[in-house]
């Protein structure tokens, strides 16, 4: 019992602790918007991913893989192909890949991933192809 306990505060923690994290950087993202014109609407708790993706817990011991974050400027295809392989040796969930792979993203495809609406992922494949059909041009 007293581990499940220390688990639920730890996962407390871990919550607000991300939420501050998101809040820093939807920060610097306007400031940086703003600076370049971008036009993609920011929010301030953009939630594009299902309910069920949501409501999973990424696990405390879990490590965040070691990618290069990607800016929608470099090869996409590289990108996901190394971000799968980190998944693989994870073995995650679905849910886990999500928003794992959403975690990489910083620059022009943070704004893209903040401005969809809520909701609007219901699995991995869903959010894979999406981001190629919008960064593919690049």
């Amino acid at each position: 019992m007293a581990e499940i306990e220390v688990s639920r505060v730890a996962n407390k923690e871990l919550r607000k602790s991300n939420e501050d994290l998101c809040r820093n950087l939807h920060q610097r993202d306007r400031r940086s918007s703003r600076e370049r014109g971008l036009n993609f609407p920011l929010r301030d708790s953009p939630k594009p991913f299902s309910q069920a993706i949501m409501d999973e817990l990424v696990p405390p011991h879990y490590i965040t893989p070691k990618i290069a974050s990607f800016t929608g400027r470099k090869d996409l295809e590289n990108h996901l192909m190394t971000f799968n392989a980190q998944m693989i040796i994870s073995g995650e969930t679905d849910a886990i890949r999500c928003k794992m792979f959403m975690s990489t993203f910083t620059g022009t495809t943070l704004q893209w991933f903040s401005g969809l609406p809520d909701g609007h992922f219901t699995s991995f494949a869903q959010f894979s192809r999406l981001f190629r059909e919008q960064f593919s041009i690049n």
